[in-house]
């Protein structure tokens, strides 16, 4: 297993992987343990469905665990569970392996083969982890869903999957007590066409329950299975399909194939997160998104390194230290999280004061992604940890970073504001409406150029005209981000936000984005949104609701002065902007994106569909009256 950084630093790296992508990608696989090594990067064959490494054959779940005890990693921790509501629990990799090839026997005694799909509904423990590594193993397809996910949005997932076999816990712990999974599951299979074969119950101590018939008792069916070994499985055979809410209501189900995958994420690891075996890597996310698949779970035991898994939240569970106790704790290298975190702890601790008592020392970077990041949360996180703090940008279709700093792989400045460079087979264009690149430094529709990189999803599950017309039809010979930005003289990107985010003031196109960054660097203001609203006159105005600071004492009258003149100063009178509305919290999905096209549609007057991801619903239902129209 190759652990060195690539040579020659970001720029010939990068300027490689797009020049001459067959060699970069095939050295890139050479990290990765294959049954059947690859003698091909990329099939164009049926573009724009690309697939990598057609001739390859491999196992995710051997490269994960089992290679790693074989050359002598097995006692090393794999899997840190860190609970903010009861025992924690560690797991080597010996035993993380053990447990894995047994469930994966029980899985396979219901029938589970190469190919089936298996339904993850569970919280933030040991076991949902082992349930995921199971399927690879056996060569099905796991698709994970939020533990306490809505009853219809899971039946529409179930519906769409049309899994073997549904694993689920019975219970999940929340800051505001136990939700229980049995009646939600229940419900979901009453409104769903398609029934499993069988159900296997984790259960939580917290809230045991009575099974019924069909419903296997996880600890039970483990005692009597017998471990099940790795199956070997083409390298463009899909390893999971996870599901993120489209615009039809119909759920799309994103595709992540095994052999592009896995080379992603080995090389992602060590050259952009500097972080190799045996360190130790946190990834504060779920892992019913996409940064828990990639990064709670498979690059860091794909690299042989150890990976925490936290149940609990940033701040409240007990207080906004719990991040950095657990960095202390278990001598963290790297920390990963969305800018809401570091927003949600500065607001509970403007000072710092959690974070300067507690020993960071093994602290190397902090990486967040998820939302914009602002200047002002970057600076005040930079100061504090007095690390270098990277912001950097995905998404869920692409698995893994399209821009970054590569802190292992060079040196590079840090400019706030933009989330660097592009990675590795990234070819990041800005497009006018035309499909034209647009000069250096001017807005427009970002883009990337096909093929993607390895590790991109391959399609929609069982969807490939609606992946094409989806992603792919808006420019031909590109995939279209959804997000709009510029690229400066030193070829940093700089994304303004979505593309639906760009509003139209009298003729004026402007960023909400840009006047958001100018919001939040008032020092009362915790977090902000800006979001447009619907004017008779000019179109459209720009309207912030703002969050202020723990201990923050200030005229409502004399901030909205004020922010109203940097608005004025920054961007200019033709923002024609002058609303400021103080609120208690934003409403956001559980992955921290603020729900920023649900607001603006409520304040155009009209009834959205509140997306299912939302974290707590009682923050929109409070703002509504305030984001009504008054007329």
């Amino acid at each position: 297993m190759s652990g060195a950084p690539e040579a020659g630093g970001w720029a010939a790296t990068h300027r490689r992987s797009l020049t001459d992508a067959e060699e970069f990608w095939l050295e890139a696989a050479e990290a990765v343990a294959w049954d059947r090594a690859p003698t091909v990067a990329l099939d164009s064959s049926a573009a724009p469905l690309y697939r990598w490494f057609p001739d390859g054959r491999l196992n995710t779940c051997f490269n994960a665990l089992d290679r790693h005890v074989s050359c002598g990693r097995g006692e090393q921790d794999a899997v840190i569970h860190q609970s903010a509501y009861g025992p924690s629990s560690r797991l080597s990799y010996r035993e993380l392996t053990e447990r894995t090839a047994r469930f994966a026997g029980v899985l396979r005694a219901q029938g589970v083969q190469v190919g089936d799909r298996v339904l993850i509904y569970m919280p933030m423990i040991p076991e949902a982890v082992v349930a995921m590594l199971a399927c690879a193993r056996l060569g099905a397809v796991h698709s994970v869903v939020f533990g306490g996910f809505g009853a219809q949005e899971l039946a529409g997932r179930i519906d769409d999957a049309a899994p073997t076999v549904i694993v689920f816990a019975s219970c999940g712990i929340e800051p505001r007590g136990v939700v229980a999974y049995k009646p939600l599951m229940d419900e979901a299979l009453t409104l769903a066409k398609h029934r499993p074969r069988a159900k296997v119950v984790f259960q939580r101590p917290e809230l045991p329950i009575e099974l019924d018939e069909g419903e296997l008792d996880w600890a039970q069916a483990m005692s009597t299975a017998r471990p099940a070994a790795c199956v070997a499985v083409a390298a463009t055979d899909p390893l999971y399909i996870l599901y993120t809410s489209g615009t039809t209501g119909r759920p799309k189900g994103v595709v992540r194939d095994n052999g592009g995958h896995a080379v992603a994420m080995t090389w992602s690891l060590r050259n952009i997160y500097d972080t190799g075996p045996g360190d130790v890597f946190w990834a504060a996310s779920d892992i019913g998104w996409v940064v828990g698949h990639s990064y709670v779970v498979y690059a860091p035991l794909l690299a042989g390194a150890t990976t925490i898994l936290y149940e609990g939240k940033p701040v409240g569970t007990p207080d906004a230290g719990a991040f950095w106790r657990i960095v202390e704790r278990h001598r963290v290298r790297t920390l990963f999280t969305a800018p809401t975190a570091m927003r949600a702890i500065r607001r509970a601790d403007p000072d710092g004061s959690f974070a300067r008592s507690a020993d960071l020392s093994s602290l190397r970077s902090l990486f967040l992604a998820g939302e914009r990041l602002d200047p002002d949360t970057y600076a005040w996180a930079a100061d504090l940890l007095g690390v270098p703090v990277v912001d950097h940008w995905w998404q869920t279709e692409t698995g893994w970073a399209i821009c970054a700093n590569p802190r292992g792989l060079d040196d590079l400045p840090i400019k706030a504001g933009s989330p660097s460079v592009p990675m590795p087979g990234y070819d990041v264009r800005v497009l006018d409406e035309a499909g034209r690149d647009v000069p250096v430094g001017s807005e427009g529709a970002i883009a990337i150029r096909l093929p993607l990189p390895p590790g991109a999803l391959t399609s929609l599950w069982g969807d490939d005209d609606w992946y094409i017309s989806s992603y792919l039809d808006t420019h031909p010979g590109f995939y279209t981000t959804g997000d709009g930005g510029f690229v400066d003289e030193d070829g940093y990107v700089y994304v303004m936000g979505r593309t639906d985010d760009v509003i139209n003031v009298a003729g004026h196109r402007l960023s909400t984005g840009a006047i958001e960054a100018v919001v939040a660097a008032h020092p009362a203001v915790a977090e902000c949104a800006v979001i447009g609203v619907a004017d008779e006159l000019k179109g459209q105005l720009p309207r912030a609701l703002v969050v202020f600071k723990a201990g923050v004492d200030i005229e409502r009258e004399l901030l909205t002065r004020q922010i109203v003149a940097a608005v004025r100063q920054a961007i200019g009178p033709v923002a024609a902007f002058r609303e400021v509305s103080v609120v208690d919290a934003l409403p956001k999905t559980r992955s921290g994106k603020v729900l920023r096209r649900t607001m603006r549609e409520i304040a155009d007057g009209k009834s959205p569909t509140v997306p299912p991801t939302i974290e707590d619903p009682s923050v929109l239902d409070a703002l509504r009256p305030l984001l009504r129209p008054t007329s």
